[in-house]
């Protein structure tokens, strides 16, 4: 299974697929959850402060028997409650019962206040002062990056985005900006072709990949993401699934395939984008025929 470590642009390694704590919710579930993932094989966590789930991951992970350096720790500043990132890295600390995570992101631009270069000055001095390891940033645009790296003593060391074969040429120059400036990309939600859109283009090429491989569909799409040189962040309460998502990692794509790939999620987004531009017309067109009976 490998999902070779990657060398962050802060000197730092990270793991290139992570277990992830979005939608989990709190108590029992999310400790059983994450201390199943780690007891596969998952050495790299991903929670947040929006995800109200810290604690439940702290608890997992020091449950493990793991030491601290054998598990990589990513959570996110998102904002909660009105705090600022001063308070908030530290009731992070607290609640995973750790001394520093190794990354440290702002959930989205929205978040960073009053503005992105005041903002990333707050996460650098978090790295000087030794509370986390590596700093970045979640859900940033090429805009968002740029007025980031106009002031930024420390670049950031990734951006987690959605990231999936429907949303793929939307998100390529974020991709393409990122590799430039030694940006790690981090997937998110990267099996959405699977369990929110089945049925669309993108199932003709993940199936006849997934049967000549002789491996499950949703397999073929982490080896995608892996393909594009982003770090997977997924999730399942299934430990055969889990099983599955790390041996994603010895499955290696050829361009033709990773093309018929990309072209089948261009084909559903235009599909996805005909079918809003549809809905909006005939709300409108009714809209309108409700006004004009009115007006009789």
């Amino acid at each position: 299974m490998p999902w070779d470590p990657i060398k962050l642009n802060s000197g730092h390694e990270m793991p290139t697929i992570a277990f992830g704590t979005w939608k989990l919710g709190n108590g029992d579930g999310p400790i059983n959850q994450v201390d199943q993932a780690i007891s596969v094989g998952f050495n790299h966590v991903d929670t947040a402060q929006a995800y109200r789930n810290e604690a439940e991951a702290g608890t997992a992970i020091r449950d493990s028997g793991l030491t601290r350096s054998d598990v990589f720790i990513t959570t996110k500043y998102s904002g909660l409650n009105g705090l600022d990132i001063k308070t908030s890295i530290q009731n992070s600390l607290k609640n995973l019962g750790v001394s520093y995570v190794d990354l440290y992101l702002i959930h989205h631009p929205r978040l960073a206040v009053p503005d992105i270069p005041t903002a990333w000055k707050e996460m650098e001095k978090l790295v000087d002062q030794g509370l986390v390891k590596s700093i970045g940033v979640s859900n940033f645009g090429v805009n968002d990056l740029a007025v980031l790296l106009a002031s930024a003593k420390i670049p950031p060391a990734a951006n987690q985005i959605l990231l999936h074969p429907y949303v793929y040429a939307m998100q390529a120059p974020i991709i393409d900006y990122a590799r430039k400036h030694n940006i790690v990309i981090e997937a998110y939600s990267a099996l959405i072709p699977l369990t929110q859109r089945p049925g669309g283009p993108v199932d003709v090429p993940v199936k006849e990949l997934a049967k000549k491989l002789n491996v499950a569909p949703e397999q073929v799409l982490l080896a995608w993401v892996k393909a594009k040189g982003a770090v997977a962040v997924t999730t399942s309460s299934k430990k055969d699934r889990l099983e599955r998502y790390l041996d994603a990692g010895d499955i290696s794509l050829t361009e033709q395939e990773i093309t018929a790939i990309d072209a089948a999620g261009a084909a559903g987004s235009r599909n996805a984008f005909r079918k809003l531009l549809t809905s909006v017309l005939m709300f409108a067109a009714c809209a309108v025929l409700t006004v004009i009976g009115l007006r009789k």
